[in-house]
């Protein structure tokens, strides 16, 4: 069975009638398919997705993208992010149960995923009383609620210690079946025997069994789970570089999660609290008497002064040295200088000489 997480997607109530009961939205199923990467065989790079313009074959920017619902073939109606902002319904975090009806009025085909609901705010026992209520009655109640901006038809129903949400496909989501030439039910119209059904009855008695969802696996799941641990220890793995995307051209957003900004944030300014707290209960001085905070006083108002004198002192240092080195190299050129005009009289002397 899959790990439940504690994390609550969101904090409301169920409400029906008078009753208002305080509950907590999770989770209940969690994904552990096998995710596959696109990778260039060529170069082991990543394969992303892109949007592109498919009578071009172009990329196109995000920015040139609108969308649009298809009224009749190739007809379409543009719609605005205001106009759809807009018809996006209210979130009201309440599970409002409309109607109470038989949990075997509701064939299977419409339920699509369940939620857990736990109670806060002591509502366990009313909590309590609606679970038990329907268990009894073999009931579940019809509810409407909205989930990240969807609303959905959904049935609160006993399952265990829990009232389960389960989310459900609307009427106009599921296919009729008039058109699959099943048979009817009944026993009659099919002429089905009664030896027919005692032996039909005696199988399923031979094959019963409680209820036990470890002893149900994915068999492709493991068996390439099992695949990769070989290959891994063979050495016979690839190594894929990692591909900075550039978001600037490809519209694309680094997404972040605001509440860990938010947390790390308010971690930051603690320290940041705590720390400027402790240095400030450092620097408060004890009187122990006027004269010796004058005499720090005055102290602190001097050392700037002969702090400055030193600075003083440097930069004069620093300008003599470089007024130094200065003459040393004029004087180096000039002894270059006389050199040169000496070596050109003795050299001028010698052919008139010669």
């Amino acid at each position: 069975m899959a790990t439940t997480s504690t994390r609550a997607l969101w904090k409301g109530a169920i409400s029906f009638g008078l009753v208002h009961i305080p509950i907590s939205l999770h989770s209940a199923t969690a994904s552990q398919g096998i995710d596959f990467d696109w990778l260039d065989k060529r170069s082991m790079d990543p394969v992303g997705y892109k949007r592109i313009n498919k009578a071009t074959g172009k990329e196109i920017d995000s920015d040139n993208v609108v969308k649009g619902v298809e009224f009749e073939d190739g007809q379409y109606v543009v719609l605005s992010t205001e106009e759809i902002q807009a018809a996006y319904p209210t979130t009201t975090q309440t599970i409002e149960i409309e109607r109470f009806v038989s949990v075997d009025d509701i064939p299977f085909v419409y339920f699509d995923r369940p939620y857990y609901t736990s109670p806060i705010a002591k509502g366990a026992k009313v909590y309590a009383l609606l679970r038990e209520v329907l268990r009894k009655k073999g009931m579940v109640g019809v509810a409407k609620v909205v989930i990240q901006t969807k609303q959905h038809l959904a049935i609160l129903m006993p399952c265990g210690p829990a009232l389960i949400l389960n989310l459900l496909r609307w009427g106009d989501e599921i296919r009729p079946w008039d058109e699959l030439g099943l048979p009817e039910e009944g026993t009659e119209s099919t002429g089905i025997t009664a030896k027919e059904m005692t032996m039909g009855e005696q199988l399923v008695d031979d094959m019963s069994a409680a209820w036990e969802p470890d002893a149900f696996t994915d068999s492709f799941k493991e068996q390439i789970l099992q695949l990769v641990k070989e290959k891994v220890e063979s050495g016979d793995t690839e190594s894929v570089n990692e591909v900075e995307e550039d978001t600037q051209t490809t519209g694309s957003a680094k997404i972040l999660d605001l509440t860990e900004m938010l947390q790390r944030s308010l971690g930051k300014n603690k320290r940041q609290d705590t720390g400027s707290s402790k240095k400030s209960a450092a620097k408060k001085p004890v009187a122990k008497s006027t004269r010796k905070t004058a005499s720090k006083k005055t102290s602190a108002k001097a050392k700037p002064a002969s702090t400055s004198a030193e600075t003083g002192g440097k930069r004069s240092t620093g300008t003599t040295t470089a007024s130094a080195k200065g003459s040393k190299t004029t004087a180096k050129t000039e002894k270059k200088t006389t050199v040169k005009k000496t070596a050109k009289k003795s050299t001028t002397h010698g052919r008139k000489a010669a």
